[in-house]
């Protein structure tokens, strides 16, 4: 089989056939990629070093435009209004932008096209447009919804008491997401990634029918939209999702992050029941595995997730959620390049 570039690789991929080896890509911390980035490289640099087939990003790339509000506690307003406390780099929710209802006459969302959002997108469509997958991130309206503008107890209160007012910011948040992902679309973007989660490690956050009234339709308008222009769309979701696995495969999804074994989730079964209808991708843990495992063991458990989902294609290696700042970098670059090693087609695993 003739080598393929990483962009072809993942498109393979996600058609559920065999490419050349098992593709990779992640989210990745700085504190993990400077460690490997060759002395003062850049961060495509370090995509180059390891030759990773995709790259996810999105216009909070470089300090998720974050309106300082108090630098000794690391209080910062995000893009809608809310207020994050910053720990360890990522955000933690403090107070949303609206108090209620009365608050959505007087509200001004972020723009979508304001020309600096599209920035990283540019510049990695002109340096790889073609060799590497250059993906396009947003986050969940649901995250967004609850995260920042109205607050989680609020939130699930107003799913039973005012569901137009879900409804009405939630369209607000959509009408965003449409347009800044429709943007990186004209931009170049080969895929588009939405990310937020819809479980804890237990089971799904809301029943399975209000899965469906509000956090589904966002999502498949999205889709919608991906394959409008020819593009695939992945989804992002922590914890036990398994009694609304098929809800979401119902969305169109073409691949599915990260199969959380914290969870519960069995990469192998959900490959053998669902491996027809979605691309998985995952689920090295990044809460043992590469933060503190020897390398050996990292080796291991990449050769294991290939040899349960990666026949056949249809299968991207990858953490259990991202490359996080407890990651060892080293256990990362194992991670890498064991997946070079071991998942060349057709695999020998067994």
């Amino acid at each position: 089989m003739k080598t393929m570039t990483g962009l072809e690789r993942m498109l393979t991929t996600l058609k559920h056939q065999e490419p050349d080896r098992v593709p990779h890509g992640e989210l990745h911390n700085p504190a993990v990629w400077q460690a490997i980035a060759p002395e003062g490289g850049t961060y495509e640099d370090f995509i180059e070093l390891l030759d990773i087939d995709c790259v996810v990003g999105y216009d909070k790339l470089t300090g998720w435009n974050w309106e300082l509000q108090d630098p000794e506690k690391g209080i910062v307003r995000d893009i809608w209004g809310g207020l994050q406390r910053l720990t360890s780099n990522q955000p933690s929710p403090m107070s949303p932008a609206l108090a209620g209802p009365q608050d959505l006459e007087a509200y001004t969302p972020p723009d979508p096209d304001r020309p600096e959002r599209y920035l990283w997108l540019q510049a990695w469509v002109k340096r790889w447009k073609g060799e590497r997958a250059c993906i396009a991130h947003a986050t969940d309206v649901f995250d967004i919804a609850r995260e920042s503008l109205i607050g989680d107890v609020p939130y699930f209160t107003a799913m039973i008491q005012d569901p137009d007012y879900i409804q009405q910011v939630q369209e607000i948040i959509l009408d965003y997401n449409l347009r800044y992902l429709k943007n990186c679309i004209e931009v170049g973007a080969d895929a588009l990634f939405i990310t937020g989660d819809f479980a804890t490690t237990t089971a799904p956050m809301v029943s399975p029918a209000m899965t469906r009234q509000f956090l589904l339709p966002p999502l498949k308008a999205a889709v919608e939209l991906g394959h409008a222009h020819g593009l695939p769309v992945l989804k992002h979701s922590d914890g036990n999702i398994m009694p609304i696995i098929d809800d979401m495969l119902a969305t169109g999804i073409d691949g599915l992050h990260p199969i959380d074994p914290m969870a519960g989730l069995d990469l192998e079964e959900i490959k053998k029941k669902y491996g027809d209808q979605v691309t998985l991708c995952g689920n090295v843990s990044c809460a043992y595995t590469l933060c503190e495992a020897p390398q050996d063991e990292v080796v291991r458990e990449v050769k294991d997730c290939i040899r349960k989902a990666g026949k056949g294609g249809g299968y991207v290696c990858m953490s259990s959620n991202s490359i996080h700042s407890g990651v060892k970098p080293e256990n990362y670059v194992a991670m890498v390049k064991a997946i070079h090693e071991f998942g060349v087609y057709p695999l020998d695993l067994d």
